[in-house]
């Protein structure tokens, strides 16, 4: 496919492969489906792995050719014909935020959807933070290990100081972006949702901070072990966001849930542009449904209004607004055909 610049319309029949696309594009930034799930189930049926490959260019890196195949023994992974040892090489060239139907999660869902949508961020300033959390997961598994099975006090010291120095850098790093990303997130609640108030949003990080988690955690090691799980640290980190005219996301109607979490991915690519000095690319998966016109309207000139490539999904052209900068492609049967000018269309 040659997409165009700024907005890329892909309209199709249900089943057609329209997220197939959507989703190819995700996993060049994410190492993952955004459906959840074995990589191996994004392989054809009969086939044992799957490639993506992609030319990409950014202020960062340039022009990049990008490559990922899955294949029996793991990833293979190339940048401009090159073979790299590690993902983060591949995903560090190419941002990309996304909404789908499972991105209302965000809102709706439980604290692992609101923790990767920090850590998205928090990797593309920081490409080291990835490492870290890495290594605290290596720990937390070491210990929750340890709190099924039994383990000696000199076993748990050491696995619990090893938490403790990999959780301050992750929480300080967490902590510093969503305090950025506030301004960008009242501003687009504003435009987007006025008619709920001012927002009110709070940043959770997982265990007292006032105390060293080295020393939380000796305190709650019986009670963990009743429980076998490490109950307080980064990975029980969460953020909130309420209204005025909607407390919790309980007063929030179906539609307004979409429009806060839509406006949850553009605040986030709105700071990745004022970090980064260029936008991520958007995906949206039939970003329409469930909206009224007048959000519809409000939401692709906010889409519109930047200098973004876009690609956006939907069942037919109605569906989609009249754009002179837009790229057209129709899919069907997994094929794609890239469309003449439908009146003003492109």
């Amino acid at each position: 496919m040659a997409p165009g610049p700024r907005l890329n319309f892909l309209v199709g029949p249900n089943g057609a492969g329209k997220t197939t696309i959507l989703e190819a594009i995700y996993l060049l930034s994410h190492g993952r489906s955004f459906r959840g799930g074995a990589l191996d189930v994004l392989a054809q049926r009969g086939q044992v792995g799957f490639s993506v490959h992609a030319e990409v260019a950014s202020k960062a890196y340039g022009r990049c050719a990008l490559g990922m195949a899955r294949e029996a023994e793991g990833w293979r992974l190339r940048v401009n014909g090159f073979d790299q040892p590690t993902l983060v090489s591949v995903l560090e060239r190419c941002a990309v935020g996304c909404f789908e139907p499972g991105s209302q999660d965000l809102i709706a869902g439980g604290a692992e959807e609101r923790r990767r949508f920090l850590d998205w961020g928090v990797f593309h300033v920081e490409h080291c933070s990835l490492e870290s959390w890495r290594n605290w997961k290596r720990a937390l598994r070491q210990r929750n290990a340890l709190l099924r099975s039994g383990g000696s006090p000199e076993q748990f010291r050491i696995w619990e100081a090893e938490l403790a120095r990999f959780a301050n850098p992750i929480e300080s790093a967490r902590r510093t972006y969503f305090q950025a990303l506030v301004p960008y997130l009242e501003g687009f609640f504003d435009r987007l949702l006025p008619e709920l108030g001012p927002p009110r949003l709070h940043y959770q990080p997982g265990w007292n901070v006032e105390q060293p988690l080295f020393q939380v955690l000796q305190e709650q090691r019986q009670h963990d072990c009743y429980q076998g799980r490490t109950r307080s640290g980064p990975h029980r980190a969460d953020w909130r966001v309420g209204f005025e005219g909607a407390p919790t996301r309980d007063y929030l109607s179906r539609g307004q849930t979409k429009l806060v979490a839509l406006a949850c991915i553009l605040a986030q690519a709105s700071l990745y542009a004022a970090q980064k000095g260029e936008w991520p690319i958007l995906c949206f998966d039939d970003p329409a449904s469930e909206l009224d016109p007048n959000h519809q309207e409000l939401l692709f000139e906010e889409i519109s209004s930047y200098p973004l490539q876009a690609w956006i999904t939907a069942t037919g052209k109605k569906c989609l607004p009249s754009h002179p900068t837009a790229t057209l492609f129709h899919v069907e049967q997994r094929q794609v055909m890239r469309l003449a000018p439908p009146g003003g269309m492109i």
